[in-house]
């Protein structure tokens, strides 16, 4: 848990640098999985957190809109894809991964039929192109879920391909989170991959008195290693943004059971 906590303390002390007035700016739209969190919702921490270590400084404005617990639908119900919308300009980016809630059959709050998952990506892409930006799209990040036999299951169905058609289709820009974090998982192993999410002993954190097993949600270790992962994808993609990466990447997860502090490249 050492490790975990000074992770922690890592992504929370991050220093304020200046950002050039020319700068881009990367917008994030999505879920839990991405966004910052509360204070009483420690030691959670989403990718986004995470993702402005990727850039060298005063590059890149990072803007995270993401949202715990919500799908496309959601995100566009309550004026969150609008205001997104609102605040960008040519020459700005905006990453879009959901699926995670989109696909919740059992949440009708939040649930959206795969017809409407994919036309909402079409509209987030249209509309973010019309503003003179670059859309990039992601298949959701995987849970934590093996099949007993310790293989990596999938977790979110048909939604992964349907962000895959949209990209293809299209022509936008696609990370595959989805297969990038599933190797992460399977070179880590049913046990070793917990230290990645949201296990926590009783006494570990004061939010969480009694210890929690959350396969979804990331721990500060796990954030980094997610946006490393993000950062290599965007790396692949020879987009201008890029170029304002840091060379080396920052660390990302060893892909090698039992080896998940991070490491330089």
């Amino acid at each position: 848990m050492r490790t975990i906590a000074l992770l922690a303390l890592w992504l929370g002390g991050l220093p304020t640098n200046a950002i050039a007035v020319d700068a881009p700016t990367l917008h994030l739209a999505g879920d839990s999985t991405i966004a910052a969190k509360r204070a009483e919702k420690r030691p959670e921490t989403g990718w986004g957190e995470a993702i402005g270590e990727a850039f060298a400084d005063g590059r890149v404005r990072i803007d995270n809109r993401a949202m715990n617990g919500r799908s496309t639908r959601t995100f566009i119900d309550e004026g969150r894809w609008q205001a997104l919308l609102d605040s960008v300009v040519a020459g700005d980016y905006v990453l879009i991964q959901f699926g995670h809630n989109d696909q919740s059959r059992n949440k009708p709050d939040r649930y959206t039929p795969p017809a409407d998952y994919r036309s909402n990506l079409e509209r987030f892409v249209d509309q973010a192109r019309a503003r003179g930006a670059t859309a990039i799209l992601l298949t959701p990040v995987a849970r934590r879920r093996f099949d007993p036999a310790g293989a990596v299951a999938h977790s979110h169905g048909e939604y992964p391909d349907i962000v895959r058609a949209v990209a293809a289709e299209r022509e936008v820009a696609l990370i595959d989170l989805e297969r990038r974090s599933e190797a992460v998982l399977a070179s880590q192993g049913a046990e070793d991959s917990k230290r990645l999410f949201l296990w926590l002993r009783p006494g570990d954190s004061a939010n969480y008195p009694e210890g929690l097993q959350d396969d979804t949600h990331f721990s500060p270790l796990g954030a980094r290693c997610m946006a490393a992962e993000v950062a290599d994808g965007l790396r692949s993609l020879r987009l201008p943004l890029s170029r304002m990466l840091k060379r080396p990447l920052p660390a990302r997860c060893l892909r090698a059971r039992g080896a998940v502090t991070p490491s330089p490249r």
